[in-house]
């Protein structure tokens, strides 16, 4: 087999928490795939190292060999069932911040009233995280974010999502360059891959950043549409678009959602896969 790295993203990617069905031992192929000696799997989530511990366990995940952790602020090794935070990872995004610790940046944040801090357990070194009520105009709030920090040096990477179930915006503050892209790159220079021994997988927009470079990138078929040409258009304007495959299904019989559309897509960015993984699928039903 072909050295690999193959990054993905956890929730609504590999893991199947979203609406749509997953393929039956979809999971498991993944997992015997995954196992191999010439796979390096990472983890690019947003989780923290907690949930992603618990997301393991619950959906029986294979161990990854690296996790990008907190939105691309914390990188962490498995070394024989332990977990080693990258201390070279914080050296290389801390001087966006300037010389600033969260807590410096939290300082000069204070007058902004429509942001409230989230939990410590939510917050670390290099990534500063808010509540902010879904009322609030969020794209002038950013706006005002950055142009308070950009005028102390801090350069930031404002990240803005929505806790659908509690109705609360969330927004993290992070170094620009703590990026899914950038910690893939680091990764990769780091253990010699190249790209065409690289693979990621993604389903929402703060993948996007990763599908329109020259990574080699899958989006799930249970992405959102407006992901699908969000993604494409993306890839066309930096002409990438032969990096950016979008799974279809009918792969194995496999229905091309979360790990299934894994699968389909490091088959077609590295043909020679496929028999591997008719070897391991050996008859087993995957409808």
């Amino acid at each position: 087999m072909k050295k690999l790295l193959l990054c993905t993203d956890l929730d609504r990617t590999l893991i199947p928490n979203g609406p749509q069905p997953e393929s039956k031992s979809a999971r498991e192929l993944f997992n015997k795939f995954t196992s191999q000696d010439e796979v390096t799997l990472v983890y690019v989530t947003g989780r923290d190292k907690l949930l992603v511990q618990q997301a393991i366990k619950n959906y029986k995940l294979p161990v990854p060999d690296f996790v990008v952790a907190d939105v691309g602020s914390t990188i962490f090794q498995l070394l024989n069932k332990k977990w080693i935070h990258l201390n070279k990872w914080d050296a290389e995004i801390s001087e966006d911040w300037n010389g600033n610790s969260n807590s410096d940046v939290q300082n000069k944040l204070r007058h902004i009233k429509d942001i409230r801090i989230q939990e410590y357990t939510k917050q670390n070194k290099y990534k500063l995280s808010y509540y902010v009520p879904l009322y609030v105009d969020h794209v002038n709030l950013l706006k005002e974010i950055h142009l308070c920090l950009e005028k102390s040096g801090v350069k930031v990477n404002l990240v803005w999502s929505i806790d659908s179930a509690a109705s609360i915006g969330l927004l993290d503050i992070l170094p620009v360059s703590a990026n899914k892209k950038h910690a893939i790159e680091f990764i990769m220079n780091e253990n010699n891959f190249n790209l065409s021994q690289t693979i990621f997988a993604g389903d929402s927009g703060n993948d996007i950043s990763v599908m329109q470079s020259p990574i080699h990138s899958i989006l799930v078929a249970n992405a959102e549409n407006s992901i699908k040409q969000m993604a494409l258009e993306h890839a066309e304007i930096n002409g990438e678009t032969n990096s950016l495959y979008l799974a279809k299904g009918n792969f194995f019989g496999l229905n091309g959602n979360y790990s299934a559309g894994i699968l389909e897509g490091i088959v077609h960015f590295i043909p020679g896969f496929k028999s591997f993984m008719l070897l391991k699928n050996n008859g087993v039903s995957c409808e």
